[in-house]
């Protein structure tokens, strides 16, 4: 049983943002028909390949990307493949798009097909000035505020980095996308009518501002420009240890016992008050903690140390490698890693979601489609 099996969505998308929106639909049982530009989607050419061999069929970007899709090809500038284009939209419960296309405009699109929920993705939101429609992730995450502060612990004084990984604020549209579409498809069938979304994902990255963002908004902590102030007044940081790094951070009297404890109890931690990280958490005291702490971290190894410090309610963990995740004992548990074949990628394990649904939990079916696959299928 599949929890949105009968929906048929039809997604434009040439974007990150755009296709994990579908994805996430598509994952738990709705017909997603992925429209490609001929030549196909550009994220078919985003790397790596397998083999680091360039390919349509080769992305492993685009096969995480498009799980349980149907791909058709079209070129909605000739008139036929237009026609064959707004077939699938009259009989589609939503349509996913995130890049300028030669579509009409939304309000002529939804006066001509009434029951259509359609999501449009932007950088910037509709209306916003058309050369601001072409930013990638890097410009997203840095007008959306969540570059001021990575790192700040290591090199205050250097430029902002663009957060983790590619895609970031990419998928964190997608999972906006995806809840919009669902919300409105729930509004759908009890009116009958669809709606228009309008996402920008620079409002996405401003929604998910950590909290001392928050404070400083709400006039708890006084705005600075120095990008050392986010880092909540503790000695969050990553530390090198012996066969790689970790990362802690710690803000209360809890914490720094079950810190000591874990350290075997040093020398050096009788001189720091046991409250210093609620009331007495100066810039002099964060810098002493690092260096003592480093040392001891030096020779620790990261697994042992984040097990036996969570033990002990220590904000400890591993920085883990990709080769490293699909090992974790808990993402074993839980089935978070699924195993799909692809025909040209072969087998190999994809990441799922970080929710377990007990009647209907995501299935990978398929794997992402060749390009064109379905055209013979798909009027």
């Amino acid at each position: 049983m599949n929890a949105l099996k009968g929906l048929t969505v039809i997604e434009l998308s040439e974007r990150v943002c755009g296709e994990y929106c579908g994805k996430l639909i598509a994952d738990f049982g709705a017909e997603v028909i992925k429209v490609e530009r001929p030549g196909g989607s550009p994220t078919r050419h985003m790397g790596p390949f397998k083999d680091d061999l360039p390919g349509a069929e080769r992305s492993t970007v685009f096969a995480y990307l498009n799980t349980n899709k149907k791909s058709v090809v079209l070129d909605p500038h000739l008139p036929a493949d237009r026609e064959r284009l707004e077939r699938l939209i009259a009989r589609a419960d939503a349509l996913i798009d995130d890049h300028p296309s030669p579509l009409s405009p939304p309000q002529e699109l939804s006066a001509r097909f009434p029951r259509l929920v359609h999501c449009l993705i932007t950088p910037f939101g509709q209306g916003a000035p058309q050369e601001c429609q072409i930013a990638r992730p890097l410009n997203v995450i840095n007008a959306g505020g969540w570059a001021y502060h990575t790192p700040s612990e290591t090199a205050p004084d250097k430029p902002p980095l663009k957060g983790a990984g590619r895609f970031l604020p990419d998928y964190e549209t997608g999972i906006d996308a995806a809840l919009c579409v669902l919300s409105s498809l729930l509004r759908q069938r009890r009116t009958g009518h669809g709606q228009a979304i309008d996402i920008s994902e620079v409002e996405v990255q401003v929604n998910r501002t950590d909290c001392v963002l928050g404070r400083m908004l709400a006039g708890e902590q006084e705005p600075s420009r120095a990008r050392t102030a986010y880092d909540m007044g503790g000695p969050a940081a990553a530390f090198a240890c012996a066969d790689g790094f970790l990362y802690m951070i710690i803000t209360t009297r809890a914490h720094w016992k079950g810190l000591v404890t874990l350290m075997g109890n040093p020398e050096w931690a009788t001189a720091f008050p046991e409250d210093w990280l609620e009331f007495q958490c100066t810039p002099d005291r964060v810098a002493q903690f690092r260096r003592h702490f480093a040392d001891w971290a030096r020779v620790q190894h990261k697994h042992c140390v984040s097990v036996e410090g969570q033990k002990l309610g220590v904000t400890i963990v591993p920085v883990n490698s990709a080769a490293e995740l699909p090992g974790n004992e808990q993402f074993r548990h839980r089935g978070f890693f699924q195993k799909l074949s692809h025909p040209v990628l072969g087998k190999a394990l994809y990441p799922t979601v970080s929710y377990r649904m007990s009647a209907t939990p995501v299935q990978l079916a398929s794997p992402a489609p060749a390009l064109g696959q379905h055209d013979g299928e798909i009027a």
